[in-house]
């Protein structure tokens, strides 16, 4: 994104509140730890795009390093073959933040919900309203901590044109499961207006979902945005880490941005559960998108996964795995990676 493009943004985020792993692997690479880059030290985002200093280092323990990004609009296929971490979506793309959005707390899942918003869709089929189901495979432990990261495979996977968005995500929780901070990677036609995967942050407030990448995010880095297109088929690390009042967005090698800790009036600075997991958002119980790579959890060895989790100033790491749902699978390989995904029901 253009230095003028991201400034813009980051300003209207501030607005809206007022007040990698750096080497990029191939999804079947077999590690489940990614090389830690060399350590230096990135310049921040110029002062008047953020309120607050980040940690000094990464959730990881890496120093920050600038991405490479590429230009805008570039595609998450140009990305990857170019060895690249990020790029800025077309100035033409249309967004639409307040689309459907899963969570899974202690408690349960969200399984379905009626929503007023539809994805983009041949218009004999466009509809005022309808059900969105929704399905996953997920990772979950009940964990005080500061915040948890862990590295995710990024992938391509199809989007039926009927359906609403496949991601996957790391989520930290409040122990009611009320109130949450989440940042993974969407294919999303109704948020992000094409089919790459992309950033995306969200957050939950008493139990009521927010809006995608806005909302009261504060954006920090120069270099990358939410709703930014990512490489495909790569492994990438992304962390949340509660510090200096807000809840720290990580990527790759940089900290994004963040949500201020006042955004939760009723106190919101440590963990009581921790979830990374896959979510597909469908218009039937029986979907034709992809989770992860499309590939069986269970039974393929080159699924894609979710691994290394870990906690900063938490419990050892031993997460419950499992799949909610008959058309995608799971494989528990450490309490710490399991992979997951699979074709759907087509």
């Amino acid at each position: 994104m253009s230095n003028s493009r991201r400034g813009a943004f980051a300003a209207a985020l501030v607005a809206v509140v007022v007040g990698s792993i750096g080497l990029t692997s191939t999804l079947n690479a077999g590690a489940e730890e990614v090389p830690e880059p060399a350590p230096a030290v990135v310049s921040p985002a110029p002062e008047e795009e953020s309120e607050l200093a980040p940690p000094p280092r990464l959730p990881w323990g890496a120093a920050p390093t600038s991405l490479d990004t590429g230009t805008d609009g570039a595609s998450s296929e140009m990305l990857q073959s170019s060895g690249l971490d990020a790029a800025a979506p077309d100035d033409e793309a249309a967004t639409d933040e307040y689309a459907p959005k899963g969570r899974s707390t202690r408690t349960g899942v969200l399984r379905s919900e009626p929503t007023e918003i539809v994805p983009p869709r041949p218009p004999t089929m466009n509809q005022a309203s309808q059900t969105v189901y929704f399905h996953y495979n997920v990772g979950s432990q009940a964990a005080v901590t500061d915040g948890a990261y862990a590295n995710f495979s990024i992938n391509k996977p199809t989007l039926a044109s009927a359906d609403y968005h496949t991601l996957a995500e790391l989520a930290v929780q409040s122990s009611s499961g009320n109130q949450i901070v989440e940042v993974g990677w969407n294919v999303d036609q109704v948020v992000n207006g094409d089919d790459d995967p992309h950033l995306f942050v969200f957050h939950w407030v008493n139990g009521q979902p927010t809006c995608y990448n806005g909302c009261g995010f504060v954006q920090y880095s120069a270099n990358i945005s939410p709703g930014d297109t990512l490489p495909q088929d790569v492994t990438k690390r992304l962390g949340i880490q509660y510090y200096n009042g807000a809840w720290w967005i990580a990527y790759d090698t940089e900290w994004v941005g963040y949500y201020p800790a006042a955004l939760w009036s009723g106190g919101f600075t440590q963990t009581g559960l921790v979830q990374v997991f896959g979510e597909v958002a469908a218009a039937a119980a029986a979907p034709c998108t992809d989770m992860g790579n499309g590939l069986h959890g269970a039974s393929d060895t080159s699924s894609a996964r979710i691994g290394s989790v870990s906690y900063i100033n938490g419990p050892a790491v031993d997460m419950y795995v499992r799949s909610t749902s008959n058309h995608y699978d799971v494989t528990k390989l450490s309490g710490r990676t399991f992979r997951y995904g699979g074709p759907g029901a087509c």
